[in-house]
């Protein structure tokens, strides 16, 4: 992560973020801007508490109505895999405010110092299994309580079913749909229902059929290179998320591109010793190239570049399941 020491001005933080901090009467001694963001601003907020000690914490800050879904979003996922194991910061709170007639939305999180990106391949494959096999649904059911989002996507997820199929189908639509208004493109149009329609029942209804069933457990939603590290303890941790109550395979989506340096099949070996692929296992690796597809670089920037978003909606090796 590249830090740029630019200090924030006391009117560039929201009015309001004093009543989040855990301590009364703590203040605000320094607000550094930390990290890069394609879409607001982040800082590192050094807190003195009444007792003279400093402590430090992470807020981001982003504009209008996607903004407060995404801040929203993230506080309610860090919220829900805090709960579970302490591999993520901790959520401390997120509000809104207006400055100069602009909404704007802030999250305000634990700040966590960390050694390297990404997590090596043991540490964040045992991180990400443990949020995976303790996690609850609170219902039973796939979904979350909230939307959540990926990069400037909103993710369709904010419904609670029993079918990992239909839940997916949403969330797809969504993205398919988001990509079919920037394209204006028939044959994408098509591909779109060929996937939606065929593709994704015949590789995920088999999980749940015939006896089958596979857990809703709790995703990361977003596990990249730029979303892990090692923390100073030697532990992996993950932030930037954008949960919901998913099937485990799910978010190994991520680690197939090879941008990535978590494309490096160690990192899926390592996760596969600790939790094996779900029954019937024949289209393991055509499952996690679907789940791939809806974890592409932010639609907006791929909107020039329709060769792109055939390569995003297409594989020979999972269109060919159709039949």
């Amino acid at each position: 992560m590249t830090v740029e020491h630019n200090h924030l001005t006391k009117c560039q933080l929201p009015p309001s973020i004093l009543q989040y901090l855990p301590i009364a009467r703590s203040k605000v001694v320094d607000a550094t801007q930390h990290g890069q963001s394609h879409y607001g601003r982040t800082a590192r907020l050094t807190i003195q508490l009444p007792s003279g000690l400093l402590t430090s914490y992470f807020l981001k800050i982003l504009e209008g109505e996607l903004g407060m879904i995404t801040c929203r979003g993230e506080y309610e996922s860090l919220k829900s895999i805090y709960s579970v194991c302490a591999h993520t910061p901790a959520p401390v709170g997120w509000g809104r405010y207006t400055e100069d007639n602009i909404d704007y939305s802030f999250l305000l999180v634990e700040f966590l110092a960390f050694q390297k990106q990404p997590a090596d391949a043991k540490n964040l494959a045992a991180s990400l299994a443990e949020l995976h096999l303790k996690s609850q649904s609170p219902t039973g059911k796939f979904g979350f309580h909230v939307p959540t989002c990926h990069t400037r996507n909103v993710q369709a997820v904010d419904l609670w079913t029993d079918s990992w199929c239909e839940l997916f189908s949403s969330h797809l639509s969504r993205i398919i749909s988001h990509a079919q208004t920037a394209f204006m493109w028939p044959e994408f149009d098509h591909l779109g229902k060929l996937v939606l329609s065929k593709v994704v029942p015949a590789l995920l209804l088999p999980l749940q059929t015939d006896g089958r069933s596979i857990k809703p457990c709790l995703v990361h939603g977003d596990c990249w290179d730029g979303n892990t590290a090692t923390g100073e303890d030697g532990r992996a941790f993950f932030f930037d998320v954008a949960s919901f109550y998913a099937h485990n395979e799910y978010d190994l989506g991520n680690w197939r591109a090879p941008r990535h340096a978590v494309s490096d099949p160690a990192y899926t070996d390592a996760y596969k010793a600790l939790i094996p692929v779900s029954e019937p296992g024949v289209y393991s690796t055509d499952m996690i190239i679907l789940c791939e597809r809806v974890c592409p670089d932010d639609l907006d920037n791929l909107l020039s570049a329709r060769d792109k978003a055939k390569a995003i909606m297409t594989d020979p090796s999972i269109i060919d399941r159709e039949d």
